[in-house]
This record gives C-alpha cells, structure tokens and sequence, in this order.
C-alpha cells in the first residue's frame, strides 16, 4: 500500500513538473519580451535591450541548462508574435534579434583570412630577418670597410 503511495506521489510530480516550468518559460519569455520592447521603444539601442531581456530570461529559466541566446530570441519573437495587440510596436525591433547568419559566417571567415594573411607577413619577415643576420654574420668588419687599405 505504502509502495503505491509513492508511486501516485512521484507520477503526480512527474505530469505537473513539466507543465509548471513550461508555465514559468512562457512567462519569462513573455516578460522578457515586455523588457526588451520596452526599452526599444524607450530609445534605448539594440543591445542594452537584448542583454536585459536575455538576463531576466535567463535568471528566470533557473534549472540545470542554461537557455541560449538563440532561444530566448525566439522565446521573445514568440511572445511578440502571440500578444501582436499588446507588442504591435516591437515587431520593427525584431530582425536584430535574428541576424543574418549567412552574413557573420562570411564576416568571420574574412576576418580569419586577414589574420592568417598578417600571420604569414609576419612569418615572412622574421624569416627574411633571419637571412639578412645569416648573411651579415658571414661578412667580417674588413671586408665591409671600404677605406682600409
């Protein structure tokens, strides 16, 4: 009787847990959306909205994973999406919080071939550098002088 108790008590937690924290994600997503099109609207630029929205969602979510940019843009593209009476004047704010991703691929890798470019007109000079004293190390101050006779 005792072992069916638990049994009933762990299943009831085990179907209420899950609908309780995706009641505090909405919520969160949804207040972080309030925060971040707040403060858009207020004047403020894209990324002191972006991080004080991202750090609510984030302290809220708690847990053991920690909730990525990626998701809590969507949580907040979401939320604006849903409640479009209520955040009808943030939807212009939305694309930043979407990047084009294409774009800071293409961005990075021409900042990589920059640095590997500098990398190697770096390495060719210390080589070069090192020849030159190779070279000077063969000739001795006698030869070089020209008035000694």
């Amino acid at each position: 009787m005792q072992g069916l108790k638990k049994k009933l008590i762990f299943l009831t937690l085990g179907i209420t847990s899950p609908i309780a924290l995706q009641t505090l994600k909405v919520n969160a997503g949804s207040f972080g959306a309030e925060i971040f099109c707040t403060m858009r609207d207020g004047g403020n630029d894209h990324e002191s909205s972006w991080e004080a929205a991202y750090t609510y969602i984030k302290k809220q979510k708690g847990g053991i994973f920690k909730v990525s940019p990626k998701q809590a843009a969507a949580q907040i593209t979401e939320s604006v999406i849903r409640d479009n009476e209520t955040f009808s004047y943030c939807v212009e704010y939305l694309n930043k919080l979407h990047p084009n991703r294409k774009l800071i691929r293409d961005l990075e890798k021409e900042e990589e071939k920059k640095e590997k470019e500098l990398e190697d007109r770096e390495n060719k000079r210390k080589r070069l550098e090192k020849e030159l004293e190779e070279t000077n190390e063969e000739y001795t101050e006698e030869t070089l002088d020209r008035y000694s006779y």
